[in-house]
């Protein structure tokens, strides 16, 4: 089973950009999306002509603002939406699909936003999603997907030394968030498959920065360490064009 998830920055801006057939291309069995920044029918009708799939909405209450589908081609055991308070729910960030062996949670993390004006928003709300993700974990394992909006450590990030704790997704306070999910055991698959490697899944569109490869890695898979024994497979396709990330993705075998 292939899962790829993908900040699209825009579902209809995104149609115009070849997303069909990078969708045939990658040909996932689930498809997470995040910033479709589009309301509900708006998503429904920039992906009509998409078949194979049953498609899970959840848009912000503001038009035009971050959003979040899946696309599966397996109907899910039940589907819920947002975390189950109400200050993170306004916003389309979260949709929960549950599966016969998993639970799927797709996420557009907040980001802190220029000036950090939202750093403290954000760090409540990794607080509560991890959380979130434990009570999941008590029932069954979980594959936790998306726009994460943050660089982990050195090697997720072109100029760490220049952006740190200046520059949203780069702070300590955003990078011990991600490091609490994984002290949880919520294993980073992409750097636990390439320890090493240097890659990147956002690019600022100012400067040139996808040319130059100035990015940073902020998309990501993390599983219930459970997993780790039937995933065989994590990438980033930085070949793919149409936003400014680009499709992560891991394989899960059946």
């Amino acid at each position: 089973m292939k899962l790829i998830s993908w900040n699209v920055n825009g579902i209809r801006a995104v149609m115009k950009k070849e997303f069909v057939e990078s969708l045939h291309s990658m040909a996932p069995d689930i498809l997470c999306l995040q910033e479709t920044k589009a309301q509900d029918d708006q998503v429904v009708e920039a992906l009509k002509d998409i078949r194979g799939y049953h498609i899970y909405i959840n848009s912000a209450i503001k038009k035009g603002y971050s959003g979040t589908a899946i696309l599966s081609q397996e109907e899910p055991l039940s589907v819920t939406y947002g975390l189950g308070i109400e200050e993170h729910d306004q916003e389309g960030r979260v949709i929960t699909a549950e599966y016969e062996s998993f639970y799927l949670v797709n996420a557009y993390v907040p980001n802190a936003q220029n000036g950090l004006k939202r750093l403290d928003y954000r760090a409540q709300w990794d607080k509560d999603m991890l959380a979130f993700l434990q009570k999941l974990d008590a029932e069954k394992p979980v594959v936790f997907c998306g726009d994460l909006n943050v660089a982990h450590t050195e090697k997720d990030i072109k100029n760490a030394k220049s952006n740190y704790n200046k520059s949203p997704g780069y702070t300590q306070v955003e990078i011990d968030g991600l490091s609490a999910f994984i002290k949880a055991e919520f294993v980073d698959i992409w750097r636990h498959f390439h320890p090493d490697e240097i890659k990147y899944s956002w690019w600022s569109y100012r400067f040139n920065s996808r040319a130059k490869n100035t990015g940073w890695r902020i998309d990501y898979f993390l599983t219930s360490k459970r997993l780790l024994k039937v995933i065989s497979d994590a990438e980033i396709h930085n070949n793919i064009y149409g936003s400014d990330h680009c499709p992560v993705s891991i394989n899960i075998n059946s």
